[in-house]
């Protein structure tokens, strides 16, 4: 069993902060950063890589607060809503709370003459003022020299957007954050990102004691919450019936009576929950709600503590009824071989991921930390693609590849990201990842980039897919930890980053990168604040960029999926 949950670090500092303006303009942008501003040279298929403006520390250091946390910016959610506004959050730990940005273009200009685009941080969600000496919060706690920089939850994030207010005809923006008891922290935004319901529900998971919250959102006010409930590790799910504000229904199990022996109990191997998914489509599977996750293949397994080699999906037909209980029937999507791979490391690196199109048909993918896998099912998850196809293509085939995650829409257009390096071997290796350099440098660990596969027919029966690298620099060099909290590998990417496709159907990627040295190594590490040198201090923080042109195969026509 994994936990996800962060604690962040403390740091004594007298200094105060003032606002400033990154090299890729963006808005409202505390000084100093966590890093430097930095902005890549882009590649011919996405935009030049930028790190998204975070503090260097929280809260901001006066007399009122002397005390402050070290900011990092972990495990980026991204989203995109129906009007083309692109949110990007990210976690400090607990009780740091979390960060967003934003990026709509009426508001906040047109991107960049070199593309990059003039995200606005809209500072911290679920704080919004509740810690702070005087009322502010979210868009106005930065640089804030009252504000605490501190909120309830923290530990992990997750966002969710849904269709526009009929009356402001805004789309409302959902936000919980994890702490570790009540649970989950949970507020929403009417105005972009700009502020959030005040104060926030901390109190929404309707279970005590959490972990590894998802969310999911199709109309106006309907909003689905997954996440982990610690007595018996199965798989909860939530609706909110008010735009993610409170979550009233307590009673689905994303993980049926006939699956339970083999994936629950935290004693045991218990289970992986990735994201939970909406179908989204015209179809009449329109509201379908789908949970995604690994465990073992049998209860024997579990008991005996054995690696989670089974990947399935819970399906949810009766949820979209809207009344208090739903239920979900689950499917095995596929299950490693013993001996191979996935057997032997487990297909919880970290989570497995997935999406639906426009027509109903639904996308898997995961790794065992050397391949990433994708698979289909054409049929509402009842049934998936015999033998799941390898994405990563080239020079990343043999190599260590973990993080994956998937978006998909039209007919069958799915893009797949992960975080690929160019050493063979299991990323949380330091023998083989971190080898001593000759140099004393950290040129000779693993480097790490940002990839992504596209298909425009994810669900045909051989689909091909182009692999592309996103990233302009390494991101990372040396150790990235698939084991959450208890991993005793480098986690200052911590454990997932994500794509969201965009209204033109391009990608848009968030993803965590600390291949610079932090602001704070000079006191941090004293001596040492070469960005390749390994004893400099450095933390992760968002990066963002996006794919310039859209697929021009791209398929938007066609028939739903069977049964739908």
């Amino acid at each position: 069993m994994k936990s996800f949950l962060l604690q962040p670090l403390l740091f004594l500092v007298t200094a105060s902060a003032v606002l400033a303006q990154a090299p890729a303009n963006e808005h409202n942008c505390a000084s100093p950063s966590a890093t430097a501003p930095y902005v890549g040279s882009g590649t011919q298929t996405f935009s030049p890589n930028q790190n998204l403006c975070l503090p260097q520390l929280a809260p901001t250091p006066t007399g009122l607060s002397p005390l402050a946390f070290i900011v990092a910016g972990g495990e980026p959610s991204d989203r995109v809503d129906s009007q083309g506004s692109i949110y990007v959050v990210s976690i400090r730990g607990v009780p740091g709370g979390v960060d967003l940005w934003r990026w709509y273009s009426p508001d906040d200009g047109s991107p960049n003459k070199n593309k990059t685009l003039p995200f606005r941080y809209e500072g911290q969600p679920d704080n919004c003022g509740i810690f702070s000496f005087e009322n502010g919060g979210c868009a106005n706690n930065t640089g804030s020299a009252t504000n605490l920089g501190l909120a309830p939850g923290g530990g992990d994030a997750d966002i969710a957007v849904n269709s526009p207010n009929p009356v402001t005809n805004v789309p409302n923006l959902a936000l919980t954050s994890l702490t570790v008891a009540p649970g989950v922290t949970a507020t929403n935004s009417s105005d972009r990102g700009n502020s959030f319901f005040n104060p926030p529900n901390v109190a929404a998971a309707l279970i005590p004691a959490d972990d590894r919250q998802w969310q999911d959102a199709i109309d106006t006010s309907t909003v689905y919450l997954s996440y982990h409930d610690a007595a018996t590790f199965n798989i909860d799910v939530q609706r909110s019936n008010d735009g993610g504000l409170t979550y009233v229904n307590g009673l689905g199990q994303a993980i049926d009576a006939q699956t339970v022996p083999a994936a629950t109990t935290p004693a045991g191997s218990a289970n992986t929950a990735g994201q939970i998914r909406i179908d989204h489509s015209s179809c009449s599977s329109r509201g379908n709600l789908y949970e995604i996750f690994t465990a073992p293949d049998s209860a024997a397994e579990n008991v005996t503590s054995a690696p989670q080699r089974t990947v399935y999906v819970g399906v949810s037909t009766d949820a979209k009824l809207g009344g208090p209980s739903f239920t979900f029937a689950d499917h095995k999507i596929f299950t490693s071989p013993l001996g191979s791979l996935g057997a032997t490391n487990g297909n919880d690196q970290i989570f497995p991921a997935l999406a639906t199109d426009n027509f109903g048909y639904l996308y898997a993918a995961w790794s065992d930390n050397s391949n990433i896998f994708f698979s289909s099912s054409s049929n509402l998850g009842t049934t998936w693609s015999t033998t799941p196809l390898r994405l990563n293509q080239g020079a990343t085939v043999g190599k260590s590849n973990v993080f994956p995650w998937v978006a998909a829409d039209a007919n069958g257009h799915v893009v797949v990201v992960w975080f690929g390096t160019n050493l063979a071997g299991n990323s949380n290796d330091t023998t083989v990842m971190e080898k001593t350099c000759s140099n004393g440098t950290t040129n000779c660990w693993a480097q790490w980039n940002v990839y992504m596969a596209e298909s425009v027919n994810g669900h045909a029966a051989s689909p091909k897919f182009t692999q592309f690298t996103a990233s302009d620099h390494f991101i990372h060099s040396g150790t990235v930890s698939s084991g959450g909290t208890f991993g005793s590998a480098n986690r200052n990417l911590l454990d997932f980053f994500q794509v969201a496709l965009d209204l033109q159907h391009r990608a848009n990627i968030a993803f965590a990168d600390d291949h610079l040295a932090s602001t704070l190594c000079s006191t941090q590490s004293p001596g040492h604040c070469a960005n390749n040198d390994p004893q400099t201090f450095r933390v992760g923080v968002p990066y963002f960029t996006y794919q310039l042109k859209a697929n021009p195969s791209i398929v938007t026509a066609g028939q739903c999926a069977a049964g739908s």
